[in-house]
């Protein structure tokens, strides 16, 4: 069963990150351990052949893995990105785009979570991307914790 206040939190968090505001991106799914973050396709977002740009894809992804490990962490908990891996699978072509997170291994300092990102086109999903993603929940530091 979910935290209430764990997830309360993770969307207070999302609403103060000025990247995925740029991208237009929300939360389109929220659970203990679990978050999906969706985007429209725009102009903005491309890279030269017209696709979501990798920068951008891995961006989202790297949102979605470290909600998913926040949402696991003690309240008084901030979490930082130590590491990630992504593999580009496709040209993120569509409509629309919805980056899963999930928490593999939860642990007290040190999260590990895999991401997958999907091009929706003409209502079809296609996996255009993974990430694997080392999290560190940071406690006692200000301006970090609780964020």
């Amino acid at each position: 069963m979910a935290d209430f206040d764990a997830l309360l939190r993770v969307r207070e968090s999302f609403a103060l990150q000025g990247a995925m505001h740029t991208l237009g991106a929300q939360i389109t799914h929220l659970e203990a351990g679990a978050v999906d973050i969706s985007f429209d396709w725009a102009q903005g977002l491309t890279q030269q052949h017209g696709f979501i740009h990798a920068g951008v894809l891995s961006a989202a992804l790297d949102s979605a893995c470290g909600y998913a490990g926040f949402s696991l962490m003690p309240q008084d908990a901030g979490v930082l990105t130590i590491e990630f891996k992504s593999n580009l699978l496709a040209p993120a072509k569509g409509q629309r785009f919805r980056c899963e997170g999930r928490v593999l291994k939860p642990g007290r300092t040190i999260v590990v979570a895999e991401g997958r990102a999907y091009a929706i086109d003409s209502g079809q999903e296609k996996l255009c991307a993974t990430m694997q993603c080392t999290l560190m929940a940071v406690q006692g530091r200000e301006g970090i914790a609780g964020k």
